[in-house]
């Protein structure tokens, strides 16, 4: 059986992955790649402590399911976000689009 602590570094590697590529990349769709990574990271969290703390309730599972259903509303709402701003402005880097210019 594998250790719960190997599950959680593994988690926060990956969160500190897409905490650096949000802070870093000026690509909007790598920004949004990286939030994906870290809810991923959360994914394993949630799934982790449950597995180790209480295998008969299926909360973890449903809170898993939650923030799938969040970050699949968010890559959505994003992807439109980007789009919109591509066809408005030509670019998606950050660091150019300034939304009170035009």
């Amino acid at each position: 059986m594998i250790p719960l602590s190997w599950y959680l570094i593994l988690a926060a590697a990956l969160f500190c992955i897409g905490f650096y590529g949000v802070l870093a990349r000026r690509n909007a769709v790598v920004i949004l790649m990286s939030v994906e990574l870290m809810l991923n990271a959360v994914n394993i969290n949630l799934v982790a402590f449950w597995r180790y703390l209480n295998p008969n309730d299926i909360s973890g599972q449903v809170f898993a399911i939650i923030v799938f259903a969040v970050a699949a509303a968010e890559v959505a709402v994003g992807l439109a976000l980007v789009i919109s701003l591509y066809r408005n402005r030509k670019t998606i880097s950050v660091d150019e689009v300034d939304l009170m210019k035009w």
